[in-house]
């Protein structure tokens, strides 16, 4: 997935990583297969939305100088009439409250030059069927701007990355003919792979970024500026 992807173009960068996921063993498992590519990436468990797993990480691993948060999650298609409270607080819990609690507790650890990228998606800029998650990116993208603000006198940058549609795992909730309409819609006719997300990443996070805060990239092939006629 994303979080693969990054993990693996940051480490190719030269980082020292540390992937999270709430899975130990899956996180382990991707850990093991990055190390054996000659990458440093190491494998810690993390749930995003609990504070104290945030604070022994960082208290774990010391200083830091790039925190992506991409820990997130999405749910079948739902009708706005039909979203209930636990779909919703479900939601928030990891795409906004996770990235909040981890880019706070990290910031504790950084220093003047350290970069947070926030991914939120193409959702935030509206959509049908998904009101709870396009409502939770849309908070991801306020944060990042109001972070951004405020940390800016302390020398960190934080951006946001928005993708479009990409191959990963969320796509399974789709059925298959779902998927091929939602694909036909994209510019390219297909969704994106996880490494171009990477590499959206991975500029925010170098020196080439410096001067570039509280902005939010699109990656979705040209979608989002509007559907071409029929």
């Amino acid at each position: 997935g994303i979080g693969r992807a990054i993990a693996e173009r940051l480490a190719r960068d030269g980082l020292q990583v540390v992937a999270t996921d709430i899975d130990a063993a899956a996180v382990a498992t991707a850990a093991h297969e990055c190390r054996a590519q000659g990458l440093d990436v190491s494998g810690e468990a993390l749930d995003v939305g609990s504070r104290a797993a945030a604070q022994a990480l960082f208290a774990r691993i010391g200083p830091v100088d790039v925190v992506v948060n991409n820990a997130g999650i999405a749910s079948p298609m739902l009708g706005f009439r039909d979203i209930d409270a636990a779909a919703w607080r479900r939601l928030f819990r990891v795409n906004l409250s996770g990235t909040f609690i981890v880019a706070q507790e990290a910031v504790r650890h950084m220093a003047s030059g350290a970069r947070i990228v926030n991914i939120a998606s193409r959702g935030y800029l509206g959509g049908a069927g998904a009101s709870h998650y396009v409502a939770s990116k849309a908070a991801v993208v306020g944060l990042t701007r109001a972070m951004a603000i405020e940390l800016r006198w302390s020398g960190i940058t934080v951006n946001a990355v928005a993708p479009g549609m990409v191959d990963t795992r969320m796509l399974d909730d789709f059925t298959a003919p779902m998927r091929r309409s939602l694909e036909n819609r994209e510019p390219s006719g297909a969704a994106a792979h996880p490494r171009t997300i990477a590499d959206a990443v991975a500029f925010l996070c170098s020196g080439q970024a410096a001067q570039i805060n509280g902005q939010v990239l699109l990656v979705d092939g040209g979608k989002s500026v509007g559907m071409p006629p029929l």
